[in-house]
């Protein structure tokens, strides 16, 4: 394992230049100190886990110290919001510090969100409060867990440091890490400002290192754009079949490598809705739960206008025809191992749709069903399960129609589908009131629950002795909290 001084530099972005993003340093935290730190994602680095309760983790991870190999830099892109084109946005309150690879011959980017104001803040401070910091890394590292693609996070720094939301609260940073920070808006912003050189450059960066499988095809550029596609439509399937909400669905905020990305009024569903909407500020429903579907289509039709340049309009066509096909296929698949279903039938979609209007109408725990689901045979499992549904008639009909088709599925043991449906069933997720209960003790200086909620959703999929109480469902008052980007 390395020390923080052994790690090394290849800061490829950077290398881009001027054109793409702006050298400026992190503006250092007071009494920054370490709040919660990623084993695993330090692992990435090759990290000693040792080094995060170090004084100098903290001050690097707080802006007070700097690698003299590391190249900060804030980038610029533009992006659709809500609809509505803003011409420029890029790292407000962000920097990409510059690119590790490690041991296995992986890059990542480090990148510092709440380092302070750049060039792109939009009369903002740059600043990130503790609560969002918080919540970015818990989701990153449970999404991971979940085996959802997403950026990763390393830590949370804290400090003394005020900052003005609706109220006064406490500035922190958070370091996460991926393969690449590049956006959908990355490409919208050198399309429409019409900078053809640095377009191609861009295009020419992100396939020669994130996608060099595509540069033996006939057409690099259309390879890629299916790929993007082909990673997307099997992202938000994984979205919706674990009911992930991810609340501000902005071109700005999708990474070009089909990774859950920028953190912001996200939930998990508690009782099933396909109308919930996470985010507060979004009054007309745009990214609501249902609505992820058509507008990462949309997102991509976004993007595929930013790639007339290099791809004929008819072949963006035909490739952004895939999406929804592909998305449906890799649904149906994961619904139907959270079934404990091990073949596919024509009448499965069926079978589906009709157990989540019951969910719907009766307000069932969404997790918690599944989960319950797979604990005992098929028949004994519905039997208990009756009791959450407000229509008894309806859910006996399809418990009915169920237990024939497990019956039909094939032979195993009642012990293999426990096993079976268990490892893709969770039983831990990132609730909202769990998240909220580990902030409130944080604002007051008591970092051990968020730690420990960290813990529990590393094994989501395992029973843990003793912490039944992250298994439950949530209070009244943990349903109906609300959600916004301030950050």
């Amino acid at each position: 394992m390395k020390a923080l001084d052994e790690l090394t530099f290849d800061n490829r972005f950077a290398r881009l230049g001027d054109a793409f993003s702006t050298h400026v340093l992190p503006e250092p935290l007071d009494e920054p100190r370490l709040v919660v730190a990623s084993d695993a994602a330090m692992a990435l680095l090759d990290l000693d886990p040792a080094v995060a309760e170090t004084p100098v983790f903290a001050e690097l991870f707080g802006g007070h110290k700097l690698w003299a190999e590391a190249e900060p830099r804030a980038m610029v892109y533009s992006g659709h919001q809500f609809g509505s084109y803003n011409p420029q946005l890029g790292d407000g309150r962000g920097l990409l510090l510059g690119e590790v690879y490690n041991r296995a011959g992986e890059h990542w980017d480090l990148h510092l969100k709440g380092a302070g104001q750049t060039p792109y803040s939009r009369m903002g401070d740059g600043r990130a409060v503790l609560r969002s910091s918080i919540r970015e890394f818990l989701a990153s590292e449970a999404l991971h867990a979940l085996n959802i693609p997403s950026s990763r996070a390393l830590c949370v720094i804290g400090s003394s440091t005020p900052v003005w939301r609706e109220k006064q609260e406490r500035g922190a940073m958070v370091l996460r890490l991926a393969r690449s920070h590049v956006r959908f808006g990355h490409f919208e912003y050198f399309y429409y400002t019409q900078k053809p050189e640095q377009q191609a450059a861009l295009a020419e960066h992100v396939l020669k290192l994130h996608f060099p499988e595509c540069r033996e095809q006939p057409e690099p550029y259309l390879a890629m754009f299916r790929e993007v596609v082909e990673r997307n439509a099997a992202l938000i399937a994984k979205w919706q079949a674990y009911g992930f909400c991810h609340g501000v669905m902005n071109t700005d905020n999708m990474s070009i490598l089909g990774i859950t990305f920028d953190f912001g009024p996200f939930a998990f569903l508690d009782d099933f809705d396909a109308h919930f909407v996470c985010n507060h500020s979004d009054h007309e429903g745009r990214y609501s739960f249902s609505n992820q579907v058509p507008i990462g289509q949309w997102n991509l039709s976004a993007l595929a206008q930013a790639l007339t340049p290099f791809i004929s309009v008819d072949a963006l066509k035909e490739t952004l025809g895939l999406y929804l096909p592909l998305y449906q296929a890799h649904y149906l698949d994961l619904m139907r191992r959270r079934l404990g279903l091990t073949s596919a039938e024509d009448d499965d979609q069926k079978l589906l749709e009709r157990l989540l209007q019951l969910m719907q109408n009766s307000g069932v725990d969404y997790t918690l069903f599944f989960r319950h689901l797979g604990d005992e045979p098929a028949a004994l499992a519905v039997a208990r399960l009756r009791d959450e549904f407000v229509d008894r008639n309806g859910f006996d009909a399809w418990a009915d129609a169920y237990k024939a088709r497990v019956a039909r599925d094939g032979e195993y043991s009642e012990e293999q589908r426990r096993a079976r449906m268990n490892a893709v069933n969770p039983l831990y997720i990132l609730r909202n009131y769990l998240a909220q209960n580990a902030i409130s003790a944080a604002e007051s200086g008591d970092y051990s629950e968020v730690r420990r909620l960290h813990e529990v959703l590393r094994k989501p999929f395992e029973e843990q002795a003793g912490m039944e109480q992250y298994a439950q469902r949530p209070p009244d008052w943990g349903k109906h909290l609300e959600i916004s980007c301030s950050s």
